[in-house]
């Protein structure tokens, strides 16, 4: 891991000339970019553009055909499936546009699962991550009791009980009504005041708005 320094800090994120291809096709075509510790930045693009798949190799969730990727200065290019499930658990929050909660777990309980995949189960951490996001009355809910944004809060404590450095976040607020959408545009404001790196997911104008900075994508390359 290369040394950090107040002069040549480590970014959270870098990638160099990053491609993931399928057969004959390229999803991501020579992707180039930097994203600082501590930034808030979009991904904005038509369907088919290409964020999903730059998503994917961002998480952890793929690897790239060729190109360097660094994740907090570690090399995450040649992870193999193992060394990827292991980076994700310790480094990577993950808020999805489905919620993919397990409907038969309560609220602290989708979240306390979390914690069991990464090291051992806090119950203590896993009430203070939903009571930071404004659920400490719904705990021992189960999600069919639990409104759309509420379930999108719960899965927001999800992704923060294990304190990760990198919080990702795929259209957070594609299935929410717009007082819902706000409420969790203003959690992910308040982490990123927080200092926390948030990378966003959207094809919404007025989402990316939110974000310090856009990176644009399309055919699969990214554009100015």
């Amino acid at each position: 891991m290369p040394e950090e320094t107040r002069e040549n800090p480590v970014a959270a994120i870098e990638a160099r000339h990053l491609s993931r291809r399928f057969g004959s096709v390229a999803a991501l075509d020579d992707a180039s970019f930097a994203i600082a510790r501590g930034e808030f930045v979009a991904l904005m693009g038509a369907s088919g553009s290409g964020k999903t798949t730059l998503m994917n190799l961002l998480t952890c969730l793929d690897t790239p055909s060729s190109g360097e990727l660094r994740l907090n200065g570690v090399d995450a290019a040649g992870f193999d499936e193992e060394a990827r499930r292991e980076f994700r658990a310790r480094h990577i929050g993950l808020v999805f546009q489905q919620f993919h909660l397990i409907p038969y777990l309560s609220a602290l309980e989708n979240v306390m699962l979390a914690q069991h995949y990464h090291s051992v189960t806090d119950e203590a951490s896993a009430r203070r991550a939903l009571e930071d996001v404004g659920l400490a009355h719904r705990l021992d809910h189960l999600p069919s009791e639990l409104s759309g944004g509420e379930q999108q809060r719960v899965c927001i404590a999800r992704a923060l009980v294990n304190e990760p450095p990198l919080l990702f976040a795929d259209e957070p607020t594609g299935n929410l009504d717009a007082e819902n959408e706000a409420r969790v545009l203003d959690i992910l404001r308040r982490l990123h005041g927080e200092g926390r790196t948030i990378v966003m997911v959207t094809h919404n104008p007025a989402l990316g708005a939110y974000a310090q900075r856009i990176i644009r994508l399309q055919h699969g390359r990214i554009v100015p």
